[in-house]
């Protein structure tokens, strides 16, 4: 097994996993997904249908993938949307459990709580879960800029003062997404102990929902093949972008996920990173 991704799923569109499996998936990487919430589709619809899943039957699903020995050969072992403190408390204790049995296994930890517009959109339990306990669990963090904002517990003025926030988090690879930028343009920037890179692009507006999801997707497989951090960076949001270019085009709720999916690795136009001035 490649991975094990935790986190929401709809029966219809691409959010949570269903934004994430597939495209790991076509990289070439086995995924157990485990469903935190299942919904008939992502809230920005007229009406949505589902509900959050019992948590009870969340731990038993991982249970179950820790009775097939998946722990043992697990790469890569990721987490986002949480959608109640008890399945919050069943995901600690699984991560807990899963970086003590295999000590080889990377955490990517993405902390979704909210964003600009809406503010904080899970409860406040699940809130405190998450930066009290799963964020120092993580080897990998991948917040968009408002959940970055509340990891460090300040805004960041510039880059950087960014990447010295994100370094007082102590992780090998802070990703922090949806940061402004001059020109209209926004940046996507990965901090490491010793180095940080950013990668900007124009700013695109997108009806649809689970960018986020689909980019830590594509920085995990690009990690896989072993890219180095500034390459998985420069591939990731490469990919996303032209994901996003061609919803837009369609005008859609939904990302072309499917339909478009030759671009997520050959992408018309690919965006280098560029190291940060003073990142080193």
């Amino acid at each position: 097994m490649s991975v094990i991704s935790i986190q929401s799923q709809v029966v219809h569109g691409h959010v949570g996993n269903s934004a994430a499996v597939f495209p790991l998936q076509l990289a070439g990487f086995e995924v157990a997904a485990v469903p935190t919430v299942l919904l008939s589709n992502h809230p920005a619809y007229p009406s949505v249908k589902g509900r959050v899943m019992d948590a009870a039957l969340v731990a038993d699903l991982l249970a179950g993938l820790e009775d097939r020995g998946l722990l043992d050969s697990t790469r890569v072992l990721m987490t986002g949307y949480i959608g109640s403190p008890e399945i919050a408390a069943v995901v600690v204790d699984f991560v807990t459990r899963a970086k003590a049995r295999n000590p080889n296994l990377l955490y990517v930890c993405d902390p979704v709580m909210g964003d600009f517009g809406p503010g904080f959109y899970v409860k406040p339990e699940v809130r405190e879960a998450i930066i009290g306990q799963l964020v120092p669990l993580a080897d990998i963090l991948t917040p968009n800029r408002f959940e970055f904002d509340a990891l460090v517990g300040r805004a960041s003025p510039d880059t950087s003062a960014l990447v010295s926030a994100a370094r007082t988090l102590g992780k090998s690879v802070v990703l922090v997404t949806g940061s402004p930028a001059a020109q209209q343009s926004i940046e996507t920037i990965a901090v490491e102990q010793a180095a940080a890179w950013q990668v900007a692009t124009p700013a695109l507006v997108t009806k649809a929902s689970g960018t986020g999801d689909l980019l830590t997707a594509l920085f995990v497989a690009a990690t896989l093949k072993g890219r180095a951090t500034p390459d998985a960076l420069a591939d990731a949001v490469s990919g996303v972008f032209a994901i996003i270019e061609a919803t837009v085009a369609q005008d859609g709720l939904e990302l072309e996920l499917v339909r478009q999916s030759g671009l997520l690795f050959a992408p018309p136009r690919r965006f280098a990173s560029s190291q940060v001035s003073g990142g080193s």
